[in-house]
Formats: C-alpha cells, structure tokens, sequence
C-alpha cells in the first residue's frame, strides 16, 4: 500500500511579497494591504515587520496605524494577485494533478505516488516558486490534510523574523498525535472560542489531553462533533484531494465608508449586488433556490434573513426583487445601515423540465439572463441595463 504524503502550501504575506515585486523599498518596512483607516478599511494583509509591532489580517486600519504609526498601507491590486495565484498553481500542476487549492494563496497537494525524497521535493517546490514567481511560501507535510495544514502554521509560528518564513515542516507518518499532544485547543479545525471554553471547563488544556478523553463521553456532550473532536485530536483526516469543489453559494457586501439612511443608496446597492451574483451564477450555469440578506447597523449587530424561491433562477431581476423585500421587511427607514450583504444558496444546474403550474417561465429567463450576460462581456457592465419596479412600500409617511 502507498503510503499518503499531503503537502499544505502557504504564500507567506501573499499579497505583500507581490507588492514587493512592484516596489523593492517596501522590503523591510512595515507596510499593509487594505482599505484606509479613516474609511473603516481593514488589513488584508500585512508585513512581517508590521507584524512585529502587532498588525494582522482583519484587524481594522485605524487601530493598525495606531499600533503601528509608521505603517504605510496599500490599496492592493487584486487582479495581479489574482493572475500571480494562477502562476503559482501551474508550477504546482508540475508536481502533481492531485491539487486541491483552497484559497488564493493556499493549496494541498497529494504526492503519495511521487517517489522522491519528501525533503528534497518539499525544496524543489519552494525554490521553483521563488525562482518562477519571485514568491516566498511555507510548507507543511504530513499524511493527512488536518495535520499538513498545522504543521505550515507550526513551521511558520516557529520562525521569528521581520521578514518571509520560508518555513518546511515534515511530520513523518505514525508521528501525528505526537506532534499534535501540545498544541492549543484552537488549533484544532472545529474548536472555536466557545468550544475550547467548554472543553478546559472539563479540565482539557490542550489537544493531547483531549485525545486521551473517553470518547463516549465527548459524544455524550457534543454529539457527532465529540466524535469529529476526538478523530482529530489523534490526527486522523481520512479526507482526499478534491480537484474540483462545487460552489455552495455566491454573496456580495460591502461596508459604507459612512453609515447609509438614503432608502435610493441602499436600494441601489442591492441591484448592483444582485446583478453581480446573477452574473456570476450565469457563468457557472447555475441557478439558486434561496436569495439572503445581511444588515448591520451602527452598533454592529448583524441580521440576516433569507427566503427560499418557488422556482431556482439565475435572474438579477428576481434576486433583487427577493433581497429588496427582504431588507424592507427588516428595515425601519431610519436606522443607519453600517454593511449590505446579499447571498444565494442552493445552487443548482438548469433544468429544462417545467412544473406545468408554472407562472414564469425561468427557462426563458435564464436564456434572457444568459444573453445579457454576452452583451455585457462584449460592451462593458454598463452597456445595457434592465429596468427596476420599485417595490417598496409608500414612505412618505414613514419618514
């Protein structure tokens, strides 16, 4: 029987090391990708120098400068990052088919069949990316994905400089639970803030100690979950590479830069975002069942509310219709809104069959919607629009 070897790659600082490519002087400096601080932008990504003064990823920018004053931050050119993503996932396509990428910047790799020294492979992995991309990344080797994956975080936790890791851990096979015993709760996928809080409840400090637990008793109190938990506490991932993943649903938000009562805005803003998914549904030839919305206000609680269709649709005119009943139902046209979000879930290919009740033809919507969609690839986003009835409640005297 071949023996399993999972490799988790990692572009360390991605977007960072790709800015560095367009300006050399940032290296060494503390520098993060992001949206501004006086418009309530986060850190996408940041410097390792600026991660030494304490900056992360979604940490807000505004508390970022003030941790770190100095900081220069960047708009990011995600098309770039984008197209140097897809390079880097053609040098791994030389190694091996088995690739399952599950981020811009992160992928497994299976490379049971490859015969070669898992050291020297790990390396020649490393380099070609540095030399083809010019791109710093950390691996993590094991057998299985659970355990690949923690060694790269391990790898490059245990790596303290102000710039890239570059970091290569190999756990061997067998040694899984060994490398595992140690380690925080949280670290484990699965147990979040509140489940480690109920697990060191029970006296559980770390992973070790949670393998060690009766089973039985951890199915007791968390159901499948105590089962999932103690798996991979042991560091059992039976899990493969999956070359290709269906989509589970598309959404689109955004954070005002100031917070919006403008009923016109909002409604504005669930169109575009409402075109977008339907644009995006119609490139994957789908359709979805349920179309979501998300609202947070000023004091950041967050709503969200769905409805499911009495057909599946890919049509931009009947998720806007949907989101825009929804965030009428769920807005008192005063509250300021913070964030707008819209969803779709449910997401399944066409089919050609009609329900003989049917009052809309979606078939024909979905060809309409398919049609537009060329019309804008060819003339721009703008060069065709549809007409929107507006469905909302009279105002007047609401406002």
């Amino acid at each position: 029987m071949i023996e399993r070897k999972i490799i988790h790659i990692d572009l360390d600082a991605f977007y960072c090391a790709v800015e560095e490519i367009f300006n050399p002087d940032l290296r060494g400096k503390p520098f993060a990708v992001g949206g501004r601080p006086d418009s309530r932008g986060v850190v996408s990504s940041c410097s390792y120098a600026a991660r030494i003064k304490g900056v992360r990823s979604a940490l807000p920018m505004s508390r970022a400068v003030i941790l770190c004053p100095e900081l220069i931050i960047l708009p990011g050119r995600h098309k770039e990052y984008s197209q140097r993503s897809k390079q880097v996932m053609a040098i791994l396509r030389k190694f091996t088919s088995k690739i399952e990428q599950i981020s811009i910047d992160e992928a497994f790799l299976d490379v049971s069949e490859n015969q070669q020294n898992i050291t020297i492979l790990a390396k020649s992995i490393q380099e070609s990316i540095k030399e083809n991309c010019g791109l710093p990344c950390s691996l993590g080797i094991a057998s299985n994905k659970l355990v690949a994956k923690i060694a790269t975080d391990v790898g490059k936790g245990s790596v303290k400089t102000n710039t890239y890791p570059n970091a290569i851990l190999i756990i061997p096979s067998g040694e899984e639970s060994e490398f595992l015993a140690p380690l925080p709760l949280e670290t484990l996928w699965g147990v979040g803030p509140k489940t480690a809080e109920n697990l060191r409840k029970l006296g559980i400090r770390n992973i070790g100690e949670l393998a060690k637990w009766s089973i039985q008793d951890l199915v007791k109190r968390f159901g499948k979950t105590g089962y999932d938990l103690h798996s991979r506490a042991n560091g059992v991932d039976n899990r493969p590479i999956e070359t290709y993943r269906e989509p589970k649903s598309y959404s689109q938000e955004i954070t005002f830069s100031k917070d919006i009562r403008d009923e016109k805005r909002l409604k504005e803003q669930i169109k575009k975002q409402s075109n977008q998914i339907a644009t995006n549904l119609t490139k994957k030839n789908l359709l979805c069942s349920t179309v979501k919305i998300k609202l947070r206000w000023p004091d950041f609680s967050t709503i969200s509310r769905q409805v499911t269709l009495p057909q599946p649709t890919n049509n931009s005119k009947i998720i806007f219709e949907n989101a825009n009943a929804l965030f009428q139902r769920n807005w008192d046209y005063k509250t300021p809104v913070r964030l707008i979000g819209i969803g779709v879930s449910g997401l399944t290919p066409p089919s050609k069959q009609l329900s003989l009740w049917d009052k809309v033809d979606y078939a024909k919507l979905a060809q309409l919607e398919s049609i537009i969609h060329q019309l804008k690839s060819k003339y721009g986003e703008n060069s065709i629009q549809k007409g929107v009835k507006d469905s909302s409640p009279d105002t007047q005297n609401q406002k």
